[in-house]
């Protein structure tokens, strides 16, 4: 079974979101595999286990997304593909489904492709959905359970109403959830592995793809304007004191 983890790599979930020059910036935060994408990776790997599979880590970002997906390697993925190119720079959802089925199609003999529910930066959720549609396979979302058999998977969904069973011929495409498990810390052997591995850069050339024709445009952000306040304590021998200075400060403020 050949199974690829979609994965993106965001801003650390404590940066600080700020405004400069009109557009949003995480400044100097430190940028780590999206959170939710574990779980997409560790559902992989748990199919892998079980049916003696390969896992691909796919990622569509710049140079440094490569430590994204090392991590996904430290985790247990056999091996990893960046897409990069300048054009991707401003991608938006729908282009990036296009890119990444291209990518998938250029591996080939690939039976389920998995993804995070979202992602932290943007959190549409669209993009597995828009890559199922684009390959032409079944979608499965908010998956939490998975079993394989017979050429065909059948997942739990986990929706707010309860769970719900649905069944589907591979191959296919799943969101996966929390409930799949928690993401396996990357073992040490690991870690050493995925520092020496070599990961292939893939640009649009060489999918065969042109530059995206619609971008995510960007609007002008301003930041709030700041307000002052200025906190006074009225302090006193007596209450009664305390009382008669407060109301004195409230008459010549004019509160009342």
């Amino acid at each position: 079974m050949k199974i690829i983890a979609c994965i993106k790599q965001v801003p650390d979930s404590e940066a600080k979101v700020k405004v400069e020059n009109g557009q949003i910036t995480w400044g100097e935060s430190p940028l780590v595999i999206n959170p939710f994408d574990e779980y997409a990776v560790e559902g992989a790997l748990q199919q892998k286990e079980a049916h003696s599979g390969t896992v691909t880590a796919l990622c569509i970002g710049p140079e440094s997304a490569k430590e994204a997906l090392k991590y996904a390697l430290a985790m247990g993925a056999d091996d990893a593909i960046l897409i990069s190119d300048p054009a991707l720079e401003d991608i938006d959802s729908i282009g990036a489904a296009r890119v990444l089925t291209a990518a998938i199609q250029k591996i080939g003999g690939v039976d389920m492709v998995m993804f995070g529910r979202q992602t932290l930066d943007n959190g549409t959720g669209l993009t597995p959905a828009q890559t199922a549609r684009f390959l032409g396979w079944p979608m499965l979302g908010w998956v939490g359970r998975i079993t394989v058999e017979d050429g065909r998977v059948t997942v739990e969904r986990v929706l707010e109403e309860g769970r719900q069973i649905v069944k589907a011929k591979l191959p296919a495409v799943l969101s996966i959830v929390q409930s799949i498990g928690e993401p396996r810390y990357p073992s040490f052997m690991g870690i050493r592995r995925a520092s020496k591995a070599t990961i292939p850069v893939w640009t649009l050339a060489d999918l065969g793809l042109s530059a995206p024709t619609a971008a995510v445009k960007r609007v002008e952000i301003m930041n709030p304007p700041v307000r002052e306040t200025v906190c006074q304590i009225i302090t006193g021998d007596t209450p009664e004191a305390i009382a008669e200075a407060l109301v004195e400060k409230i008459l010549a403020e004019k509160v009342l």
